[in-house]
């Protein structure tokens, strides 16, 4: 089961934190589709926050198709973001991973790489580059 974590200082609104913590856990695949998000009322104790916050926040999650309220049972997942390339244990985790090893090694922090990670995903993402060849693609090609 999914614990939301409230940063009160992130300057992101509650509900949207609860959303993207939820869509987060659909993408990683921690939430499968039939999964049961924890009550309001759960959420509440844990966090206090206010429970209409939470409520908000499963309905934009409805509104999306992401999960379904079942009357008198809770609120479920409905479906999944998981991509099978961001698996776990998959290569692109793995590469990740390496890399953000040998960021720490060279000495940034965990905003520094925060930050690069940022600017990079902005450059790539909105200026429309399109993505280069994965190292194996290129393989025997000059060969």
């Amino acid at each position: 089961m999914i614990e939301y974590r409230i940063e009160r200082r992130s300057g992101v609104s509650t509900y949207q934190q609860i959303v993207q913590q939820t869509k987060q856990a659909l993408r990683l695949g921690l939430l499968q589709p039939g999964d049961k998000l924890p009550t309001a009322r759960e959420v509440v104790e844990l966090t206090a926050i206010n429970p209409n916050t939470v409520l908000k926040a499963y309905r934009e999650l409805e509104r999306e198709g992401l999960v379904e309220p079942r009357p008198g049972l809770g609120t479920f997942v409905r479906r999944s973001l998981a991509r099978p390339e961001a698996a776990a244990d998959g290569p692109l985790r793995a590469g990740l991973v390496g890399w953000v090893d040998e960021a720490r090694a060279a000495g940034l922090e965990r905003e520094d790489i925060a930050a690069l990670m940022a600017s990079v995903l902005e450059q790539r993402f909105d200026t429309g580059v399109a993505p280069a060849a994965a190292p194996n693609e290129n393989k025997g090609r000059n060969e």
